[in-house]
């Protein structure tokens, strides 16, 4: 898979296009052939809370939604671009390379 949890990337289309931000989840439904993210800060819905005790208080609170990963766009630690992932066996392991700048994303 391109993304990892943690990965740092940019929205490339829809309402929240050219936010960037880091990956807190992914989904796989193998069955709708479908991948999802939940990127921080990207995608945000208001959800109405009731007060469930004193020490939880009510209110409108922002929550992520995810978004398909064929919006995302990976974005390289090194190069700050959107860049494609190559992969290589370094040391017995599959490794991520940016395309751009040659170096590793893992």
């Amino acid at each position: 898979m391109k993304f990892k949890k943690g990965d740092l990337v940019e929205v490339l289309s829809g309402e929240s296009k050219g936010r960037r931000g880091k990956i807190l989840e992914i989904t796989v439904n193998k069955k709708k052939n479908l991948t999802r993210a939940v990127v921080e800060g990207v995608n945000l819905a208001k959800k109405h809370k009731k007060t469930a005790r004193a020490d939880r208080p009510g209110g409108i609170i922002d929550l992520p939604n995810p978004l398909s990963v064929s919006k995302l766009g990976l974005l390289c630690s090194k190069c700050g671009k959107i860049t494609k992932v190559r992969r290589e066996k370094i040391e017995e392991r599959r490794r991520r390379i940016c395309k751009l700048c040659q170096e590793l994303i893992d």
